[in-house]
């Protein structure tokens, strides 16, 4: 037994599945609040010289007042829908599955190839669901929360009516159902997910972020130009690569 495991086997030994499961959800929303907020700062305390030549909508500057309604709201819908549906399936889903919580550890390989099937998969499942959003009832009584902001920041990440914030986070574990894995690897996913949301929000095109090297990741440029043209863009739907939406191309039932 590795120290690691040693480690994990009195941690686990000690804490119910229960609370193991739960962890899922502060490490998204401690990733949520703990990547956004040094963005957050710099978009609001830094000096225009030196953020304009990395803001996609440089004209754009949001007041504080305005990052901390969104914040608090989205921080109000996260713990809601954690404290009720998306704790109860996410720990059923646990219990039917062969998730596990117990020795041995996965492996690095074994990590990074969930991790790899899981981003493929969300994603495929996210460009579906997210293109449905742009159609014109999903998007008139749905998806305009998430549209609030023409020009998007971290915060806008986890800002959008709750019952799409439900679905998105029953998508995050069904590739997890399909090909389970360790609860470690959940909390990894969990991070590297709500990580990613905000990056893709956060409104920055920083030349220096490792983001770049990740073949096909749309990033923030991306998901900007999907946020800028509101309700008429029919593309870019993505949440995280761009070949969806290369294979996929084309318009359906607009949200005009």
């Amino acid at each position: 037994m590795t120290w690691a495991e040693a480690a994990w086997f009195r941690y686990s030994g000690s804490t119910p599945d229960y609370c193991l499961c739960f962890i899922n959800f502060l490490i998204l929303f401690a990733c949520y609040t703990l990547t956004g907020l040094p963005i957050a700062l710099l978009e609001l305390c830094a000096p225009g010289r030196l953020t304009t030549p990395y803001k996609l909508q440089p004209k754009v500057r949001l007041s504080p007042d305005v990052f901390i309604r969104c914040y608090t709201n989205a921080a109000r819908d996260m713990a809601l829908l954690t404290m009720g549906p998306l704790l109860l399936v996410p720990y059923a889903a646990l219990k039917v599955t062969r998730i596990r919580t117990g020795l041995p550890l996965p492996s690095v390989w074994e990590v990074a190839a969930q991790l790899v099937v899981y981003m493929l998969m969300e994603d495929y499942l996210g460009y579906w669901f997210h293109r449905l959003q742009h159609t014109k009832w999903f998007y008139k009584n749905i998806h305009y929360v998430h549209h609030e902001f023409r020009a998007p920041m971290v915060f806008v990440a986890a800002h959008a009516h709750w019952s799409e914030s439900l679905v998105l986070g029953f998508a995050s574990f069904v590739s997890m159902v399909i090909v389970p894995c360790h609860i470690t690897t959940c909390w990894l996913w969990f991070a590297i997910r709500g990580a990613a949301g905000v990056e893709i929000h956060c409104g920055f095109n920083f030349p220096f972020s490792p983001t770049k090297l990740i073949p096909f990741y749309g990033g923030a440029e991306f998901h900007d130009y999907h946020h800028n043209g509101g309700k008429r863009i029919q593309n870019n739907f993505a949440p995280l690569f761009t070949f969806c939406d290369y294979i996929y191309e084309g318009d359906i039932s607009s949200g005009n």
